[in-house]
């Protein structure tokens, strides 16, 4: 019988932000945002080499997971670090590698 595992809160919610980083673009766009307040998608479409409809998914990855938020400002979309969800990230991978 095999024995069905439950997994905590903490370990679901790093796995997805493992997930969300394990893409180098997706680095490359937590870094250029991490760097400024905040960007347009229209903006970063024109720093990284990838075809827009590609960046939207990196993009929208990243949201589905919590470590960046994007504001509507027709007809462009900005984009920033959600800062209280990036803590808890930077928090939870610390201690997984203690």
């Amino acid at each position: 019988m095999i024995k069905k595992i439950e997994y905590t809160e903490k370990q679901k919610k790093l796995a997805q932000y493992a997930k969300a980083l394990g893409h180098p673009a997706r680095i490359f766009i937590l870094e250029k945002l991490a760097a400024s307040s905040c960007c347009y998608s229209g903006d970063m479409a024109e720093e990284i080499p990838i075809a827009r409809s590609t960046l939207s998914q990196h993009l929208k990855e990243l949201k589905i997971s919590g470590l960046i938020q994007g504001e509507t400002e027709p007809p462009k979309i900005k984009y920033c670090i959600n800062r209280e969800n990036w803590n808890l990230a930077k928090k939870l991978f610390v201690e997984i590698f203690k």
